[in-house]
């Protein structure tokens, strides 16, 4: 569409050139967006993003849940002990200390696309995160090659540390969690950053893709 602030010296000329001018950078923000949409895929990037200092999130009021079957907890404030109620099991049987330590310190981070720290990370982000510091182990960064490269399970047979692959979007993995006990696993979800969830929860399971342990 030509401007109205024409000049009036050499008039059809110069709106011409306004148009062309404003067509070719609408062409080139339009490829712009299209290339950066190509760069993020299942929940992460290819590439890897450097590890940024963030701001730190401590949780006071015991860990996040939107799981229904725990809505009515009510949580004493010993971080351990508050895990083992939501995930219905003894204290005892979380001997991952370095496990619940780092989804505790996270716990509430908001979701963020190709985010790699506590101000905003996404779902694979979180898990490769998790995995380097917890397990000392190096996964993709996104979160439908990280499926490709699982031995797979049955859920019945799932354990803490195990993986689960959800498929929102169709019929591509696009989002990874945690398995932790009882059908619970800790993942970032996009409206309510990192948080437990069920897979006895309709919406969980009725998009799990996949699941199982890393190979290697």
């Amino acid at each position: 569409m030509w401007k109205s602030n024409v000049c009036k010296s050499g008039g059809f000329l110069y709106r011409f050139g306004q148009t062309e001018g404003e067509s070719m950078k609408f062409q080139h923000a339009w490829v712009l967006a299209v290339a950066t949409l190509l760069c993020f895929g299942a929940c992460g990037t290819k590439k890897k993003i450097s590890h940024q200092r963030g701001s730190t999130y401590s949780n006071k009021s015991g860990p996040l849940s939107d799981a229904s079957d725990a809505r009515s907890n009510a949580y004493g404030g010993h971080k351990l002990e508050d895990y083992a109620k939501l995930l219905g099991v003894s204290p005892g049987k979380l001997e991952n200390n370095v496990l619940y330590e780092m989804i505790d310190e996270w716990m509430g981070a908001p979701h963020r696309y190709g985010g790699m720290t506590k101000r905003g990370v996404d779902c694979s982000g979180f898990v490769t995160l998790l995995y380097d510091k917890v397990y000392r182990r190096e996964l993709p960064r996104r979160s439908r090659d990280m499926a490709d490269q699982v031995k797979r399970k049955y859920r019945k047979q799932l354990k803490e540390g195990d993986l689960v692959f959800f498929s929102f979007g169709g019929h591509q993995i696009d989002h990874v969690g945690i398995y932790l006990h009882n059908d619970k696993f800790v993942h970032v979800s996009t409206r309510k950053g990192v948080i437990i969830s069920s897979l006895n929860d309709a919406w969980y399971g009725k998009y799990l893709k996949r699941c199982g342990t890393p190979r290697g």
